[in-house]
């Protein structure tokens, strides 16, 4: 078995959701961990809380995680690094464990060789991996197939939070689109929620993401379920795929979410299945979409529609994924990942469907400058969506093609000034922005707190 050969691991960047779900699983698994991050966090202080318990019947020995970068926090005693992707070769870390000699896999290449060894469900696309992967392991938990599951983000409900380990041979990974590290799972049935122009850093172009979630899904062994209503998707279509998708008939699921939407709305999968419906908690056309598709999968499996009603009847949705955070002077606070034009728009009506008539408050943190130049046609339209916009300057990604061609949030808003006659404001950082909100909140608000960076501690501060 791959792990069999390792007994003392060390994860470099173990404060990030990725690299600390690897440690976990690590921990679970009986094996010696060590980690280490640039800075602290509440990611970082939950792997050494797990640490502390010597999960696994095992007594850790060497449990160090330290904070910040120094070539001796690897010793000869370590038989394997596994780093974030985000982490170059000439780390400190890495360069001392190339110099001893020491394995090294990266994040995705510890998870390839994982998935080998099960029947592996891999869940990527554009937008809504997280949640469509917290989806399907809430779905095989409560049919009782004790999935392992790997997941970007925090599931409520599971102790670990972006990990569940089980005592069965299904994996499900959601799959990173990022550096094309999805290609390195060995997947039994993929899923890909959608495709768009994302990380256009480390891809040419349009054309080239497609091509390269086609070649997940030619790796793929067993169905491959496409979303049926987006274009880009179904380039990938043949007749051996399954899709999922909205204005088919006779097969369907109808979705009630919340009642928001009179009647439900009918989606269809192509495979076969029992009529019946889902019922979620949580708002928004994209939701209905990451639960059929999570269905739909859970269908394949042969687990009956029962159970998938239980477990979306009950899914409370995931850590920033439209995270209802508290009330702030009432006005409802709102957290949530979305860093793309188009979750900026599903996230924006999300929030009228749940909450009509009252006005939507905008405030995002764009993540990464490349990012916002590629795509800033489409940010600028994506926010006319809400009533009022704030705009801190630009999160800054360390490692990333962000030196050249920086471009400002401000520049965002003179794009938005000639067609938008509502309020928006710029703030050159995070608290300059909670200031303006704290100004301008007014009660019954909706506050949509958005980002890939750091912005989620602006939300947590306004409802404490």
């Amino acid at each position: 078995m791959f792990l069999d050969q390792y007994s003392k691991v060390h994860c470099i960047g173990v404060g990030g959701i990725g690299i600390s779900a690897v440690a976990k699983f690590l921990v679970v698994k009986g094996k010696d961990v060590s980690g280490s991050d640039a800075v602290a966090s509440a990611i970082v202080d939950s792997v050494k809380m797990l640490l502390a318990k010597g999960l696994g019947g095992a007594k850790p020995v060497h449990q160090e995680i330290w904070i910040g970068s120094k070539p001796e926090n690897i010793s000869k005693e370590i038989d394997l690094i596994v780093y974030s992707e985000a982490v170059p070769a000439d780390h400190p870390e890495r360069v001392k464990a190339a110099e001893l000699g020491i394995p090294q896999l990266g994040h995705f290449d510890f998870l390839g060789e994982l998935s080998k060894e099960y029947r592996t469900i891999c869940v990527t696309g554009t937008n809504g991996k997280s949640t469509t992967t917290a989806m399907t392991g809430k779905i095989f938990e409560e049919a009782g197939l004790d999935p392992t599951v790997f997941v970007g983000t925090l599931v409520p409900g599971w102790e670990l939070g972006n990990l569940r380990v089980g005592a069965s041979d299904i994996l499900i990974i959601e799959g990173d689109e990022y550096k094309q590290k999805m290609v390195k799972l060995w997947p039994e049935t993929t899923v890909i929620t959608n495709i768009a122009e994302d990380h256009l850093d480390v891809y040419r172009d349009l054309e080239h993401i497609i091509s390269t979630f086609a070649e997940c899904a030619d790796k793929t062994k067993g169905m491959v379920l496409l979303n049926r209503d987006d274009k880009n998707s179904m380039q990938l279509y043949s007749p051996q795929r399954r899709t999922f998708g909205r204005y088919a008939t006779p097969v369907y699921y109808r979705v009630n979410e919340r009642k928001v939407v009179p009647g439900g709305q009918e989606f269809v999968f192509d495979g076969p299945m029992n009529l019946g419906s889902i019922e979620l908690k949580i708002p928004g056309e994209f939701n209905a979409y990451n639960a059929v598709a999570a269905a739909a999968v859970a269908r394949e499996y042969d687990i009956h529609m029962t159970h998938i009603q239980k477990a979306m009847k009950a899914f409370p949705g995931v850590w920033r994924r439209f995270e209802r955070v508290g009330e702030y002077r009432g006005a409802e606070i709102i957290s949530d990942y979305g860093h793309h034009p188009d979750a900026i728009r599903g996230t924006i009506e999300a929030a009228r469907e749940l909450f009509p008539n009252r006005r939507i408050v905008l405030c995002f943190q764009p993540h990464q400058h490349s990012r916002t130049k590629a795509l800033f046609a489409d940010f600028v339209k994506s926010f006319t969506y809400a009533d009022a916009v704030v705009l801190p300057e630009i999160y800054h990604v360390e490692g990333r093609n962000e030196e050249e061609g920086k471009i400002s949030s401000q520049d965002l808003l003179d794009a938005l000034q000639p067609t938008f006659d509502k309020p928006m404001f710029y703030a050159k950082d995070l608290d300059e922005a909670q200031r303006i909100l704290e100004k301008e909140i007014q009660a019954g608000d909706v506050v949509l707190i958005m980002g890939a960076g750091n912005v989620d501690d602006l939300a947590r501060k306004l409802v404490q």
